[in-house]
């Protein structure tokens, strides 16, 4: 069985050579703009959003021409969302992956530019024949796309983020609020391979419940990881979910039962994975690997 680490860092050198690729400006009076795109996007980071893509796509038989460019573009979509969320208007951090955040590094001007450039190249990479020769599966993936990063998703799970009273939240609220603001990306990223292989309904479905339970999970762990973590350890500062009174699985459940949680959701997430034998291995193992990460 390939290993999860190994195959993880082979993806994220794939993803950052396209990323770097696409993300070329010669010098030009508005190349500050890519100068902090690319400090955003090729900073590092783990790029499970990407493999999840990489690895639904091989279930299918899909080019890594058009899923590498999937990847990527699902990728920036969550960089930008990294890149706004620092800014001082809204989590207001200074670091990020280990290093200064977008509007400490450049300026919030800038920043903002940056994370508007990474969504909208985003959709021109969709679009793009490269990523596939029929239109109609290119006009799909921008739609999924928008519909996971917009007001239905991520965006309106951000407001709702901002929103929430710790005190008067419920579970059900909370399950909400990641599903659409962490979850809907991973429910892109794990379509995304079913839609470039126009693969059939029953495979469509199983990939669903799979990011449904992946993304809650991986969620629960970020919000375990900012209660227990240490910055260096995690990349970023830690603490500030309490400190905010923010509303979280970590506040409503407490670590232990949170801890359990993301493992109940983790195991769940595989089980819709049968269809697709050992076919889906790493799969599997990425959404063991989302609960043990520390980072």
């Amino acid at each position: 069985m390939p290993d999860i680490t190994a195959t993880l860092a082979a993806t994220a050198r794939l993803v950052d050579e396209e990323l770097s690729r696409l993300l070329t400006m010669p010098a030009t009076p508005e190349s500050q703009v890519f100068d902090a795109m690319r400090y955003a996007s090729l900073s590092g980071g783990k790029r499970i959003r990407p493999f999840v893509v990489m690895q639904s796509a091989g279930l299918f038989s899909v080019s890594e021409k058009s899923a590498l460019r999937a990847a990527c573009a699902v990728e920036m979509v969550h960089c930008y969302s990294l890149v706004h969320d620092d800014l001082p208007a809204m989590d207001d951090d200074d670091v990020r992956r280990g290093r200064p955040s977008v509007h400490r590094q450049f300026d919030e001007a800038t920043a903002i530019l940056a994370g508007d450039g990474l969504l909208t190249l985003a959709f021109e990479v969709l679009a793009h024949r490269d990523t596939h020769a029929n239109p109609a599966v290119r006009t799909s993936l921008i739609g999924a796309l928008a519909k996971a990063a917009g007001g239905h998703g991520m965006v309106g799970g951000q407001m709702m983020d901002l929103l929430a009273d710790p005190d008067t939240i419920s579970m059900p609220e909370v399950t909400r609020l990641q599903q659409m603001k962490t979850g809907a990306l991973f429910a892109f990223a794990c379509e995304a391979g079913p839609v470039l292989g126009n693969a059939p309904d029953a495979a469509f479905e199983a990939m669903r419940g799979y990011a449904h339970d992946l993304g809650l999970a991986f969620q629960i762990t970020d919000d375990l990881l900012d209660a227990e973590g240490n910055q260096a350890e995690v990349g970023k500062q830690v603490g500030k979910d309490a400190a905010k009174r923010k509303a979280t699985f970590v506040h409503l459940m407490g670590v232990e039962r949170a801890t359990a949680q993301a493992k109940l959701l983790a195991e769940q997430s595989v089980e819709h994975l049968a269809i697709f034998d050992e076919k889906a291995d790493l799969l599997r193992q990425i959404a063991r690997f989302s609960v043990e990460r520390r980072r």
